[in-house]
């Protein structure tokens, strides 16, 4: 059991017989009455967001969450697939339980996997990951670093803003938190 005022982003909880993930909380107290926190949820297994208030120091069950190292294999038109480097077993994971952290996933890619009763419920990306710019303007000759930027698609489909001198086929350090080029990665 963990009490509301604990709560902090990416806690996994029990509530109602389904596991939800916090994504967003803030602790409010009115003028009159007792405090309460409001609280941004996701549903872990099928994806939907729901919003919900708890009184301050409400107790709500934890949900035991176990990370297990396991590396990306393919998407095969419905689930995106993932493979226990241990066992070789395949677990299934489906864009609602993913979201847009799908735009992250190259082939290959090694990964920590939240297990919950050992059904695989989300995914950690690394802080950084290199993609490949697919389509982008062409850079001109004379574009600094300090210059503009331009939007660039990436080869999982994610569009970043980038500095003016990055062209098709660069290879780029992106900021899984922020969406945010970083920098061109060395070749």
């Amino acid at each position: 059991m963990i009490s509301t005022n604990d709560f902090n982003t990416g806690l996994t909880i029990e509530l109602e017989g389904d596991v939800y993930q916090v994504i967003e909380f803030q602790h409010s107290k009115s003028g009159r009455g007792s405090a309460f926190v409001r609280t941004k949820l996701r549903n872990v297994e099928e994806g939907y967001v729901i919003n919900k208030t708890f009184k301050a120091g409400e107790k709500v069950e934890t949900a035991h969450v176990e990370k297990k190292k396991m590396q990306f294999l393919y998407w095969d038109g419905n689930d995106y697939i993932f493979m226990d480097n241990d066992t070789y077993e395949q677990f299934h994971l489906s864009d609602e339980q993913l979201g847009n952290k799908i735009q992250y996933l190259k082939e290959n890619m090694e990964l920590d996997i939240s297990l919950y009763q050992n059904r695989p419920i989300d995914i950690d990306l690394p802080t950084f990951v290199e993609l490949t710019v697919t389509d982008t303007q062409p850079g001109i000759r004379g574009n600094t670093v300090s210059g503009g930027s331009k939007p660039a698609t990436m080869e999982t489909g994610l569009v970043v803003q980038v500095p003016l001198f990055i062209n098709e086929g660069d290879v780029i350090k992106i900021d899984t938190r922020s969406d945010e080029y970083i920098e061109r990665a060395s070749k």
